[in-house]
């Protein structure tokens, strides 16, 4: 059976992928693993990074299950299965902690958008990247088209959509969007995310918030998150809740 399971090596959780038998492909008992699974991760304090695995198959990832998607009329297609793939893969980008993809093999349609929606991206020398959509008579649908082109700039994006190239590891690399090309790409996508975990998690995740909000990743929630967290830590804050607490009137110091 599908799904995605999450394990905990201390400080790093995993989030590994497993549907070898389709490659990987997500259905959508999976992208709503994920997005409990992230849930779970950002309520646990222990969790300092993640690491986004796949188990063992000649892909990390073939995108999404043609199984799970072939008999939705258009409407049911782009309401149901192109919103849930969103809603899971923005719930990863958005996770306070910093994500690694480590991408063993090739990463094609949604699992290339999977990938992208991570903080970095190890990959094994022979991965490749693709977006072979257009050969089933659709186009990219979770991202593809717009955070897939911010990583890694509208010619590849274009290329891999339009003309069916594929990618290999080193040009990733060379694009920006691999941090690096590792034999065993597992080890290393732990390697940095241990790392991480090392790290001042508040500043880790006050960074996190902090690029995102510059790279247009979702801005408006950045912004109200980091002026929040900067009010929460003020004098009047506790001031405020105190007051309402025992029905009186405030008196902030403006501290």
């Amino acid at each position: 059976m599908s799904a995605v399971h999450l394990i905990r090596h201390g400080a790093v959780a995993e989030l590994r992928l497993d549907n070898p038998d389709k490659l990987n492909a997500l259905s959508m008992a999976m992208l709503d693993s994920l997005v409990a699974h992230c849930d779970a991760i950002e309520r646990d304090e222990a969790i300092r990074a993640v690491v986004l695995s796949a188990a063992p198959a000649r892909a990390f990832c073939a995108g999404a299950d043609i199984a799970e998607w072939g008999d939705y009329t258009p409407r049911d297609f782009a309401r149901h299965w192109v919103r849930a793939g969103h809603r899971a893969f923005d719930r990863l980008a958005r996770l306070a902690r910093p994500t690694v993809a480590a991408i063993h093999t090739h990463a094609f349609g949604g699992g290339l958008e999977l990938a992208a929606a991570c903080d970095a991206r190890v990959l094994a020398p022979r991965a490749t990247l693709a977006l072979p959509e257009s050969g089933l008579g659709i186009v990219p649908g979770w991202s593809g088209t717009q955070r897939l082109l911010r990583l890694m700039g509208e010619p590849a994006v274009k290329e891999m959509a339009l003309f069916g190239r594929r990618i290999p590891a080193q040009r990733a690399l060379a694009l920006g969007f691999a941090a690096e090309i590792a034999d065993d790409a597992g080890a290393a996508a732990f390697a940095m995310a241990e790392k991480a975990a090392g790290l001042s998690p508040r500043a880790v995740e006050i960074a996190k918030t902090m690029i995102h909000a510059a790279a247009d990743e979702d801005r408006a929630a950045a912004i109200e998150a980091l002026g929040s967290a900067a009010a929460g830590g003020t004098e009047d804050r506790a001031e405020g809740v105190a007051a309402f607490t025992d029905k009186r009137p405030a008196e902030f110091s403006g501290r």
